[in-house]
């Protein structure tokens, strides 16, 4: 019974680190550029077969390979904000009406590199390996693979709290989040912080999808899903909070784990039913305001 238990809370946690990595990109592209990206999955696709790509053709260690996918999904984020969504925010009347514009461009952006995606890599799931011998943790083995995983999401996340509580970026990005009028008479330059800050969203999905590589099979079509499981833990811990979607990630690992050893196909079905619980009961999160 406890070895259960104790398996049931490790792999939680394991799950927990990958949900909150991707959610905090997510929380950071709505809090702050007001963008709700529904195309934030795809991001992590795109890291997660780059990511294949280079260990598959290079023999590129999945750790060495965040230094090729990080910039490039930085990049593609900032240009992506700066061609698309900033010209959205200047003809838009209200902020409202651009979260709505947003949101159709972002079904859009989905729809396009999904399709550009089964072109170059195909429909089929593909994997590696990497790290698969077992370790034993308390009486319970794991692969080494998806320990290290749970390490890395903690050692970027923590990183990346780091950086937004501590650094003068990072304090202009918590800014511009809390009041871009206010901000940009302060001297921020306001387009500038947005499009980085839908850059870095979008270079947290990446890392979440390198992370995901190295313990699953990966698709083309892999990202939908994963933007629903980051849509509720961002709900779950609270809209804009990145503390929240750390809290949200682990509680919602945990919630899929114990459902999964109890009944492997009702892990999304649970998800939704606490996003709907969410909504009616506490839309706010557990961290939200």
């Amino acid at each position: 019974m406890i070895v259960n238990i104790l398996d049931i809370l490790i792999a939680g946690l394991l799950m927990g680190g990958i949900y909150a990595l991707i959610a905090v990109g997510l929380s950071l592209q709505y809090g702050v550029a007001r963008v709700l990206n529904i195309a934030h999955g795809e991001f992590i696709m795109l890291g997660a077969f780059i990511t294949w790509s280079l260990f598959n053709f290079f023999k590129i260690s999945p750790l060495v390979s965040v230094a090729v996918s990080g910039p490039l999904i930085l990049a593609l984020g900032v240009i992506l904000y700066k061609t698309v969504f900033s010209r959205l925010r200047s003809t838009s009347p209200s902020p409202s009406v651009f979260e709505g514009k947003s949101m159709l461009a972002c079904f859009g952006l989905l729809f396009i590199i999904q399709n550009l995606a089964i072109l170059i890599w195909g429909a089929e799931n593909k994997g590696y390996s990497y790290l698969a011998f077992p370790v034993s943790f308390w009486g319970t083995k794991f692969a080494a693979n998806r320990l290290m995983t749970l390490g890395i999401a903690i050692l970027f996340g923590s990183v990346f709290y780091l950086f937004l509580a501590r650094t003068r970026l990072g304090k202009g990005i918590r800014a511009a989040a809390q009041d871009p009028v206010a901000a940009g008479l302060m001297g921020i330059n306001i387009d500038r912080v947005l499009a980085l800050c839908f850059g870095l969203g979008g270079l947290m999905a990446g890392l979440g999808g390198t992370l995901i590589s190295m313990s699953y099979q990966v698709q083309a079509t892999m990202g939908l899903e994963y933007t629903m499981i980051a849509l509720i833990v961002i709900v779950l811990g609270g809209l804009g909070s990145i503390p929240g979607s750390f809290l949200g990630g682990f509680l919602l690992g945990l919630v899929g784990s114990a459902v999964t050893h109890w009944q492997p196909g009702l892990a999304l079905v649970a998800y939704y039913v606490i996003f709907m619980g969410l909504l009616l009961a506490k839309p706010t999160g557990i961290l939200g305001r």
